[in-house]
């Protein structure tokens, strides 16, 4: 089976990995970066730590507008797809990269299967929620991690092609788990186990809005702990344009530092004494490690790790985020929602009886 696997951000690195190790063990992948994220510490490192083949093909698309990069994305893997001629497409989550492979590929007639089906925030002013929807419904393979997934397909009735995998991301938390060791990641930050927040905000609704982002700052500069913020390059731009980077200075003990490798992330993850973020995969992160996590939104794709326990909604705002980090709850309880570490397996198992 010939299968054209496409990938362009930091979060589908990190699902692929796994899959790419499964699939090509009996079947010819070729692998499709876009270049959606496109600087080493966000692409490059992470295809050297995570054990990614170098991709056969880069198309080197950048940065740009929603319209702009998914066009100038649809119009290239249109090309490649007519050159290759795959038995399917492969494609993750919900990035501009997973809309514009799977238009791509159904306008050609070539089977989408999708990773990471059935998510669902139910908010449509979030462009990941427009691109999952679509993806979904144009999918002949709806590969999804969680009961939850499942559902939410057939409330929209897709029922053919759905298959309950398991979530790939903890296939590859458990596979880097022994990693860099957490108390040499640690030292490198200058934080004791237990003693810190991990923060991460990347997503639109938050770095793009100079008042919510100026509420987070507030947040972490008043949680009553070091704060290590791995900032990624969007938002590092952004404190810059909307003046911000004064208000960290102000108070607290928030440490910006450049975006850190998976396996250093997962380490200061582990020790953390709690996660603050806006990240979809690192929430699910945090619940397979066991570190209560406080998500800078108002709404999550992940809602078993909210009603478990280990997830709190506070949105962007100051005073319910700190709250939130003085009233940590660690429940008892973490079942394995997410399945048993193997979905890669069965993924590949699903593709073969899907399209051999």
């Amino acid at each position: 089976m010939k299968v054209v696997s496409i990938v362009g951000a930091r979060p589908q690195f990190i699902k692929a990995a796994p899959v790419c190790r499964a699939l090509r063990q009996r079947h010819d992948e070729i692998l499709v970066h876009t270049g959606q994220h496109y600087d080493r510490a966000m692409s490059g490192v992470f295809f050297d730590e995570l054990g990614i083949p170098a991709p056969d093909v880069n198309l080197g698309v950048g940065s740009g507008t929603h319209g702009a990069q998914t066009a100038e994305m649809l119009v290239a893997i249109e090309g490649l797809l007519i050159e290759i001629a795959p038995d399917c497409v492969l494609v993750y989550g919900d990035t501009n990269t997973t809309l514009a492979g799977g238009l791509a590929a159904a306008k050609l007639d070539i089977p989408v299967a999708h990773v990471e089906a059935g998510l669902r925030s139910f908010d449509r002013r979030m462009p990941e929620e427009i691109n999952r929807v679509v993806v979904d419904h144009l999918s002949r393979l709806l590969l999804c991690p969680t009961p939850t997934a499942v559902e939410n397909l057939h409330r929209e009735g897709v029922t053919d092609g759905v298959e309950l995998v398991g979530d790939v991301m903890l296939d590859t938390a458990r596979y880097h788990a022994d990693g860099p060791a957490s108390s040499e990641a640690l030292d490198a930050f200058g934080v004791s186990p237990r003693d810190y927040f991990l923060a991460t905000v990347h997503r639109a609704g938050n770095s793009d809005d100079p008042a919510r982002l100026a509420a987070i700052v507030r947040a972490l500069t008043r949680v009553g702990k070091p704060v290590v913020w791995p900032v990624h390059p969007r938002t590092a731009k952004n404190l810059a344009a909307f003046g911000l980077e004064s208000l960290v200075r102000e108070g607290g003990d928030v440490r910006m530092v450049d975006p850190v490798a998976y396996g250093s992330t997962i380490a200061l993850l582990r020790g953390a004494a709690a996660l603050l973020t806006d990240s979809g995969g690192m929430q699910k992160e945090a619940y397979f490690f066991g570190v209560p996590c406080i998500t800078l939104r108002d709404e999550t794709e992940w809602i078993e790790t909210v009603e478990l326990g280990w997830n709190v909604l506070v949105g962007a705002d100051t005073e319910r985020i700190v709250a939130a980090a003085g009233d940590l709850a660690r429940p008892a309880a973490r079942p394995d929602v997410y399945g048993d570490g193997h979905a890669a397996e069965a993924i590949v198992t699903a593709l073969e009886s899907c399209f051999m």
